[in-house]
């Protein structure tokens, strides 16, 4: 697959990023955090990337119908409010083209499990809403995206745990 124009919503520290600069011509990464940019361009110095230090819970600055992909990783579940990112998704791809959703499985959620990380010697948990898969396919549903596939995923050593992430590509 291969796309002009792909948007990375929640690029973090880049570590998908380096993958779409691959597959798509220009990769627009977006992340609240000026720290997490400054490691993503660390990581990533393809030419064909931009960094861009954002709010994607405020109107987002593209050209509506302008992008071919637009992709999202374990970002969704810290957003209070689904329907302004669909609704924006929306305006922003160009017709026919694909949303990818990766989220933590709400089975991992159910259990209380949610992102984190470790600063001096403290685990800081990342606040989290409680996502159920119909939240997804609803606010999907609501702006007018198809489902084109739904995947569950876990990782080899989670054998006997519940699944770890579900995978969504929606179509406008």
């Amino acid at each position: 697959m291969g796309c002009q124009s792909v948007v990375e919503l929640g690029c973090g520290t880049g570590k998908n990023t380096l993958l779409l600069s691959q597959i798509a011509e220009k990769v627009y990464a977006i992340d609240f955090s000026a720290s997490m940019i400054a490691k993503a361009k660390q990581k990533v110095t393809s030419a064909n990337v931009t960094f861009t230090t954002g709010d994607i819970t405020k109107p987002w600055t593209c050209e509506s119908e302008s992008v071919d992909l637009i992709v999202c990783n374990l970002v969704l579940e810290h957003l209070e409010d689904l329907s302004f990112i669909f609704s924006e998704v929306f305006r922003v791809l160009a017709q026919g083209e694909y949303f990818f959703i990766s989220e933590l499985h709400p089975f991992r959620q159910y259990r209380g499990t949610q992102a984190n990380f470790q600063r001096d010697q403290e685990m800081i948990e990342i606040p989290a809403f409680v996502r159920h898969l119909s939240d997804f396919f609803s606010a999907a549903k609501n702006q007018g995206f198809r489902l084109e596939q739904f995947q569950k995923w876990w990782h080899q050593q989670d054998q006997n745990q519940p699944l770890r992430l579900a995978s969504f590509l929606f179509r406008k």
